[in-house]
């Protein structure tokens, strides 16, 4: 069985390989701080490859935002998010759910920290009817998982994964809406 070091060596090697440069690692006071801000932990192997690996810079496509810095990170990404659903007539962004990674076209790649596998979503608001959680679909059951099909190039956002039956494509989260439901009434 793999282990998380394992996988966050891999990680790091093919971030490496992939990017030109990759920013420094985010120190452990920075997650901690980011957490604190936050109000939940990181799941642990997420704050591992944002201390381990690179503050953001690597990853699937248009890779991972940084934790924290200057610019769009992922904390001003969820305050935003969080921000925007939480003012609008539709509530769209549950608590917890911290936009990693932007597909473009208002896409995120999200984890879900208060998951115990730390489930990678995928917030496509293209989707959305008059309910939020119709933008929410499960990319993967872990970050484990979806580091996984980055790493063997299996996503179903690569180039020619339409050309592989094995690709699985998102579906949609069943949780959405009881967790969106849940961050709008606790205000959080």
């Amino acid at each position: 069985m793999k282990t998380s070091e394992d996988l966050v060596r891999r990680v790091a090697a093919k971030a490496r390989a992939t990017s030109r440069t990759l920013p420094p690692v985010a120190g452990a006071e920075e997650v901690a701080s980011a957490e604190a801000a936050l109000g939940f932990p990181l799941p642990p192997l997420l704050a591992s490859l944002y201390r381990e690996v690179a503050n953001g810079g690597f990853g699937p496509d248009y890779q991972l935002l940084p934790l924290v810095g200057t610019g769009r990170t992922v904390l001003s990404e969820y305050r935003s998010e969080r921000s925007a659903s939480a003012e609008g007539e539709t509530p769209y962004w549950p608590a917890g759910v911290l936009p990693i990674l932007d597909w473009g076209c208002a896409m995120y790649a999200a984890v879900d920290c208060h998951s115990e596998t730390a489930q990678v979503l995928l917030f496509e608001p293209n989707a959305m009817t008059d309910d939020g959680a119709t933008a929410w679909f499960l990319d993967a059951d872990s970050l484990t998982a979806w580091l996984e099909t980055w790493l063997t190039g299996t996503g179903w956002y690569e180039e020619d994964a339409d050309e592989h039956p094995d690709v699985a494509e998102p579906t949609p989260w069943e949780r959405a809406a009881a967790r969106i439901g849940e961050g709008t009434a606790r205000g959080c």
